[in-house]
């Protein structure tokens, strides 16, 4: 269906041809109609399905902008989230002129209040923050006419429900309630039971569950011996770009520091982060500046990131339906993805929970070996330095270099130079925090395959006598020692 076969206002039209759609996705198809209605919804549908513009463009259709009170209110579990929806409906709010202002944890609070106070007439924001200023009065709620709750499952995850039942009865009992969850626990269907009036559910089955363009791995391995497996298949699968997922934020914190001691360009990312912190990681990581952004499930909700070749599970989730989510970001627009989940012996049932969810069976994965990583960097490196003494631009290292020649061999200086850019793990010990492998699933503890399995989970890559299936053939590094998962940007050091 095409957005202008709705009936929508023309100024939302507008905006909507500003940004360049025209075609709804199948929550918007099914939940706008519903809401322009004036009906209350339940949407399950996944992250990256267009949920914003299908509680978004019904919420701005009633907005009148000659009213300068908060007239839409959307709770959401995380700041970056918050600050992602608040974007979208401004700018499907552009031709219409609705003011829109986020509220969150962690900025200046009295700001917040001005922007309030200044006629904002949809608000976006976090349960917390939201709760001080109705607390502080600043925030009234007494004019809304739409309130919805996105990611109402993470919200329960987070342990937001109490402060969300806070809020909802603050809002009038003659309102319009749109609630949006990828799953629906008891606990949810509860809050539409007592805050909705007979709602619809609309319910968009993700077909992208198991997707085919997503390989999926999983590797069997004791925690102590995860970050040296890692780093090998990150050598030799050569990432573009990915998101490495941990289940603690010291975990986080700790791979993040591993991966750069190791020389790869990586940064984490979780709760206790300072905002500012957060926005200039995510913007280096779009950026491409960073290559691996290790992240907490919760950090990671909600962030609009795409282009991501692989997706690394450093710990396998408690709840199967996160694994979901995880795994869809890459793989997306027909391109092709990979997958790959470290799981212990004792959690080996957990990875049998997904398979059966996903419905497809993950391949057992068989670690290179370090000489294969080894290997993997070697070539990487060779053929960036090919690619530098190709573009020339060396004449004045020449007089240098002549030195260096009267006094060590060329084998000797090309060792050397190898040498910097190639960083081999046994020199750069990292330990992990050890932890405590999930509650076990199944007595019998699983199986799980023998490995022995050569496929590394990348594209058949090029050159060289393995028969290894890698995409690429480790990295370079600039003349800091630092690796780039991605050669390509590793020769421009």
């Amino acid at each position: 269906m095409k957005f202008n076969e709705l009936d929508l206002k023309p100024e939302l039209l507008k905006s909507i041809q500003a940004m360049g759609f025209e075609e709804t996705t199948p929550i918007q198809e099914q939940t706008i109609p519903l809401a322009l209605e004036g009906r209350d919804v339940i949407g399950q549908a996944q992250t990256g399905t267009g949920k914003t513009a299908a509680f978004g463009l019904p919420m701005l259709q009633k907005i009148d902008v000659k009213n300068h009170n908060v007239q839409g209110l959307v709770i959401a579990p995380t700041r970056e989230l918050a600050i992602q929806t608040q974007e979208e409906i401004f700018r499907l709010s552009k031709d219409k002129r609705v003011k829109v202002t986020c509220v969150y944890g962690g900025a200046d609070i009295s700001r917040q209040i001005k922007q309030i106070k200044g006629g904002a007439q949809i608000v976006v924001g976090t349960p917390g923050r939201m709760l001080d200023l109705i607390r502080r009065k600043a925030l009234r709620l007494n004019q809304v006419e739409t309130l919805v709750l996105d990611e109402a499952d993470e919200m329960l995850n987070m342990g937001f429900i109490e402060d969300i039942e806070t809020i909802i009865k603050e809002v009038p009992a003659e309102r319009q309630t749109l609630l949006f969850s990828a799953t629906m626990p008891a606990p949810i269907k509860r809050i539409g039971e007592r805050f909705m009036t007979n709602p619809e559910m609309v319910s968009i089955k993700t077909k992208t569950l198991s997707a085919s363009t997503i390989e999926q791995f999983y590797t069997k391995a004791r925690d102590n011996e995860k970050f040296d497996i890692m780093t090998r298949l990150l050598d030799v699968q050569n990432p573009k770009s990915t998101i490495l997922f941990a289940r603690t934020k010291r975990r986080v914190d700790e791979l993040a520091k591993g991966l750069e001691m190791r020389g790869y360009q990586a940064e984490g990312i979780h709760g206790d982060l300072s905002q500012s912190k957060r926005m200039s990681v995510l913007k280096d990581f779009k950026k491409g500046n960073i290559d691996i952004l290790v992240a907490t499930d919760v950090a990671a909700r909600g962030l609009d990131v795409t282009g991501l070749s692989h997706v690394y599970n450093y710990d396998i989730p408690q709840d199967p339906e996160s694994y979901i989510h995880r795994i869809g970001r890459t793989g997306r627009a027909g391109e092709k993805g990979v997958a790959v989940t470290f799981v212990t012996p004792h959690e080996m049932g957990y990875l049998r929970t997904v398979e059966s969810l996903t419905k497809q069976p993950m391949t057992s994965l068989r670690p290179p070996t370090n000489d294969e990583a080894l290997e993997s960097q070697l070539q990487t490196a060779m053929a960036d330095i090919q690619k530098m003494v190709d573009e020339n631009g060396l004449d004045k290292y020449e007089n240098a270099a002549e030195k260096l020649l009267s006094s060590y061999s060329a084998e000797d200086l090309a060792a050397a130079l190898i040498k910097t850019i190639v960083k081999d793990a046994e020199e750069v010990p990292v330990k992990i925090t050890p932890q405590r492998p999930l509650p076990s699933k199944d007595k019998r503890r699983g199986g799980g395959g023998k490995g022995g399995n050569r496929n590394y989970g990348g594209n058949k890559g090029k050159g060289g006598n393995r028969s290894s299936n890698y995409k690429g053939k480790g990295r370079a590094g600039d003349n800091k020692g630092k690796r780039s998962t991605n050669s390509r940007r590793s020769s421009n050091s």
